[in-house]
C-alpha cells in the first residue's frame, strides 16, 4: 500500500488552487484551476495534495452538502528553511497564524489555513542536540 494523495473538499475551487499552486508553490498536475479535481505535486515523491470540489462529492455521498464546520483536517508540509520559506509564502499572500516557533527541540513549525480554513503546518526538523 502506498499513500498517493490527501485530498481536501472545498467549495471555492478557484481560491483553494491559487493558494496551494500560486502561494505555498506546489505544483499543478494539470492546470484545472476552476476544478472539479486537480491534484499538487512535490519536488520529491509521488503523494499529494489533491483538491475535490465538495458538490461534485456532496452528489455522491449526500452528507457532505452541509458547509464544513471547525477544523477538519492539519495538511504537515516538512520544508529545509522555515524562516526562507515563511518569507517567501507571506511575500505571495499568505498569512501566518503562527510562527515560525519552536514546537517541541527536534522541530520549528508555523501554521496557517488555506481558503477553506484547513490548517497547514510547515514543520523544520532541528537536528538532535547532544
Amino acid at each position: 500500500m502506498e499513500l498517493a494523495q490527501v485530498r481536501l473538499l472545498v467549495a471555492d475551487f478557484p481560491a483553494c488552487y491559487r493558494f496551494y499552486g500560486e502561494v505555498l508553490g506546489l505544483k499543478p498536475q494539470s492546470g484545472a484551476q476552476d476544478g472539479p479535481y486537480e491534484k499538487f505535486g512535490f519536488t520529491v515523491g509521488s503523494a499529494g495534495i489533491a483538491l475535490q470540489d465538495r458538490a461534485m462529492m456532496a452528489g455522491l455521498l449526500g452528507e457532505l452538502a452541509d458547509a464544513a464546520t471547525g477544523h477538519r483536517s492539519l495538511v504537515v508540509l516538512r520544508v529545509d528553511d522555515l524562516d526562507a520559506y515563511c518569507e517567501e509564502i507571506v511575500g505571495r499572500g499568505a498569512v501566518l497564524a503562527h510562527g515560525p516557533a519552536p514546537m517541541t527541540e527536534r522541530m520549528r513549525v508555523a501554521h496557517l489555513k488555506d481558503p477553506e480554513g484547513n490548517l497547514v503546518e510547515l514543520q523544520e526538523w532541528l537536528l538532535l542536540r547532544t
